[in-house]
């Protein structure tokens, strides 16, 4: 069982950055791809971004690539979700979840976390 707990959501001005954290525990958690979702009121979850467990590979959303980054810090057990540029359009619950793959389906998720409300202001 692995769990994950975020952190870090708020609300920011448009153009501002939010840095978001995900603190993975359980058996076996450090073998685990995590990956960043989001979900707007009335909208399907987005997947944002992916990263490997080991080599550090990265993958993006088309709408998130170039402003966000992810990154990860396995001696803190967390991954982070560093957020620039920020419009009105990311205001969203965020959640991390975790996966054998890398991969931003949200389909073959296998772990979720419950999530960390942003909201960016106009």
């Amino acid at each position: 069982q692995v769990q994950l707990v975020e952190s870090g959501g708020g609300l920011v001005q448009t153009g501002g950055s939010l840095e978001l954290s995900c603190v993975v525990s359980g058996s076996g958690s450090e073998y685990y791809s995590i990956a960043w979702f989001r979900q707007a009121p009335g909208k399907e979850r987005e997947g944002v971004a992916c990263i490997d467990s080991s080599s550090g590979r990265t993958i993006y959303g088309d709408s998130v690539r170039g402003r966000f980054t992810i990154s990860r810090d396995n001696a803190k057990n967390t991954v982070y979700l560093q957020m620039d540029n920020l419009t009105p359009e990311d205001t969203a619950v965020y959640s991390c979840a975790a996966t054998i793959i890398l991969t931003i389906l949200k389909s073959v998720m296998d772990y979720w976390g419950k999530g960390t409300r942003v909201t960016v202001s106009s």
